[in-house]
């Protein structure tokens, strides 16, 4: 997939196509890392490549337990397993959490085929802090959305991160990934091409 969306058929192929592409520009970010890389925070935080995917991939599954009204787990629980998902562990590998992201994002695309309506409400989780007390329930279109924001957002601070790292940067390592040819306006991303 190139840095654009093809052309949508409807509002469904839309938001599916539009988080598709964010998972896709996420996972650029990681296009080439070691485990150990994977695993750098190279920035004044804790984030980190590795644990930002490992972070959206339990988010988005999250989000379709949430669609599907699975119970929640215990605040405690859940706390825990959310600051767990910030970072590899090293026990974990680069390719264990990516393969996880696929996972989730083929559940996403299996959940939403199975609903008719987008504009079916899914109610708000009650006694979690971080959702609203004031509003009785989402609609599944909102679900999508949200994830497209998550994602994007993400995204975005991967494409940082990596950059820390070794210089690698979105287009350059699109075009690696995508075997594109080397042109005047792109040089493909490799390890020799990054400064020392």
């Amino acid at each position: 997939m190139a840095g654009n969306v093809r052309p949508v058929a409807d509002e469904r192929d839309g938001l599916l196509s539009f988080l598709e592409q964010q998972r896709y520009v996420l996972r650029l970010a990681a296009y080439g890392l070691t485990d150990e890389q994977a695993r750098l925070a190279s920035t004044k935080s804790t984030l980190s490549v590795g644990g930002l995917i490992k972070h959206v991939a339990s988010t988005e599954a999250g989000w379709m337990d949430t669609v599907l009204q699975v119970p929640q787990k215990p605040f405690g629980e859940a706390m825990a397993e959310y600051e767990d998902a910030h970072r590899l562990r090293p026990d974990e590998t680069l390719a264990g959490v990516l393969a996880r992201y696929d996972e989730a994002a083929a559940r996403t695309v299996e959940v939403i085929a199975g609903i008719d309506d987008l504009g079916q409400a899914v109610p708000v989780p009650k006694g979690v802090p971080w959702f609203p007390q004031d509003v009785e329930a989402w609609s599944v279109r909102w679900v999508l959305l949200h994830l497209i924001q998550e994602t994007a957002r993400h995204a975005g601070h991967a494409d940082i991160i990596r950059e820390h790292i070794d210089g690698g940067t979105a287009f350059p390592l699109m075009a690696a990934a995508e075997g594109w040819p080397e042109s005047p306006w792109i040089k493909p991303w490799t390890p020799e091409s990054q400064p020392a």
